[in-house]
């Protein structure tokens, strides 16, 4: 038996076809790796999505391969479509859904299926802020393109979207909406899930999370469409979600240099539960009065309203807080 596996395994592979898959220079080793472990050679180009497509298309008319387009195309759109499917069989009274969108493949699938079976359904497309190429086009009713993308949801980071998604989605879909605490999203199924989602995957959670969109209420699914994030972003994304959601803070209090005033304030971030994690007390600057002093300090919080009452017990105790920038000026 493990014969006859491993000579079909050999035939399996000996008979794949020869695939190229251009990528952008900045996609996630992750990313990168798994396609190259599936088999395809992988060519990364500078810049973005949109330059990648460009050089596929280059290498399609300089060698005659098939090129296969990952969005615009009608068997891609059937595909993902499945998705759509799937959610109305294991949630059949499903009365949201809430998709990510770059290029618009996967919406346009998952809400061509939904709508055509259960039309009643909504079914909600989300944007990364930095690459709102379809939420644009949407919303101004005309196909067009972004000059640049800015996000690390690279996922969806396109600069123009599909013409036959977008036709789609103008049919289809009912409201897109741009978001950008995304990676309050990812820290949140990190968290609550266990679940590691990419920028991309993890724009329909922050849509629910920071009430964009009118589902309260409502049998909601969210389309988690990856998990693609290199460990080397991944802790900068915590820590930026860490501070969205208030559970990281920095403070920057103007003190008057003498002894007793640093005791002073860990006493009151001490009492109001508060952990420290960061020190920097900066005497040094030749513009700042002989006798202060800045103490910038890094928190690990519970939420706002810790954050809140720190900085008023603190304003109370007499202390004075700047922002980084003020500090910075002096």
């Amino acid at each position: 038996m493990r014969k006859s596996h491993h000579s079909l395994h050999g035939l399996l592979r000996r008979s794949l076809l020869r695939s190229v898959v251009c990528m952008p220079d900045g996609a996630p080793i992750m990313k990168v790796e798994n396609t190259k472990r599936l088999g395809a050679q992988v060519e990364l180009v500078p810049g973005a999505y949109d330059e990648a497509h460009d050089r596929a298309v280059q290498l399609q008319e300089e060698t005659g391969m098939t090129f296969i387009h990952p969005y615009d195309d009608e068997l891609v759109i059937a595909g993902q479509g499945s998705i759509g499917l799937e959610i109305l069989d294991q949630l059949p009274d499903v009365e949201a859904v809430i998709v990510p969108i770059g290029g618009g493949g996967l919406i346009s699938g998952v809400a061509f299926a939904i709508k055509s079976l259960r039309p009643e359904v909504k079914v909600y497309g989300v944007q990364a802020a930095g690459a709102a190429s379809m939420y644009n086009a949407f919303h101004d009713h005309k196909y067009e393109t972004l000059e640049h993308v800015s996000t690390f949801a690279d996922g969806i980071a396109v600069k123009t979207p599909g013409e036959n998604t977008y036709e789609l989605i103008s049919k289809y879909v009912d409201d897109t909406v741009s978001e950008d605490e995304i990676a309050t999203a990812i820290l949140t199924l990190i968290e609550k899930q266990k679940l590691i989602a990419e920028g991309a995957g993890a724009t329909p959670v922050a849509a629910a999370l920071f009430n964009k969109l009118p589902i309260k209420g409502k049998k909601t699914v969210c389309v988690v469409s990856g998990g693609n994030i290199d460990v080397n972003i991944l802790s900068r994304v915590i820590t930026r979600g860490q501070v969205t959601s208030g559970r990281r803070v920095n403070l920057v209090i103007m003190l008057e240099d003498r002894p007793g005033q640093l005791l002073k304030v860990s006493e009151i971030i001490s009492q109001c539960g508060a952990n420290v994690v960061g020190v920097h007390h900066n005497r040094s600057d030749a513009n700042m009065a002989i006798t202060g002093c800045f103490l910038k300090l890094e928190l690990e919080t519970r939420d706002a309203a810790q954050i809140k009452e720190i900085e008023d017990k603190l304003t109370a105790a007499g202390f004075k807080l700047v922002s980084d920038q003020t500090a910075a000026q002096h």
